[in-house]
């Protein structure tokens, strides 16, 4: 089974406007860091401008983030690229003449929406700025032990610094 990947694509998207700011970011490159292929980066991007959380224009390879870091949180990109889609999804196939398969699917209903409540309260809480800062902290750690494993030109230097706390 293929699990879902497009909030952690579109976080990786906005996460690398962000520390590139100043590079030409193009479907291509851009899929090439997130090891798929541009069509998919470009129905990304569409998504992320329809939710507010992207600025770009065709023909010119330099988005920009609608808003400062601090300012969007992983659920608004999930709201971008998912909608309302829920997290967790039902069977809704069982057999309906069976106790178990009906009554099991509505009280898994029940845990399932108060799961999505909880998720979407913690998803509101991190922002990309979190986001950045985190992986400020690994890349530390990774530079202490060698490459960064930066891919092609992009500078090892970055636009977005972690603010000093």
């Amino acid at each position: 089974m293929k699990y879902p990947t497009r909030l952690s694509d579109a976080v990786h998207i906005l996460a690398f406007i962000a520390l590139y700011p100043d590079c030409d970011m193009t479907s291509n490159k851009l899929a090439e860091s997130v090891q798929t292929n541009p069509a998919y980066v470009r129905q990304l991007m569409s998504a992320l401008r329809r939710g507010g959380l992207l600025v770009s224009v065709k023909g010119h390879p330099r988005p920009t983030l609608a808003r400062e870091p601090e300012k969007i949180t992983l659920l608004d990109a999930y709201r971008a690229v998912e909608g309302n889609k829920p997290l967790l999804h039902q069977d809704i196939h069982t057999n309906p003449a069976c106790g178990v398969g009906v009554n099991i699917q509505l009280v898994l209903r029940d845990f399932y929406l108060d799961i999505q409540k909880t998720a979407e309260q913690r998803m509101e809480e991190i922002t990309l700025k979190n986001v950045l800062e985190q992986y400020h902290i690994r890349l530390e750690g990774i530079q202490k032990g060698g490459d960064c494993g930066c891919p092609g030109n992009f500078p090892q230097s970055t636009g977005y610094e972690a603010s000093p706390e």
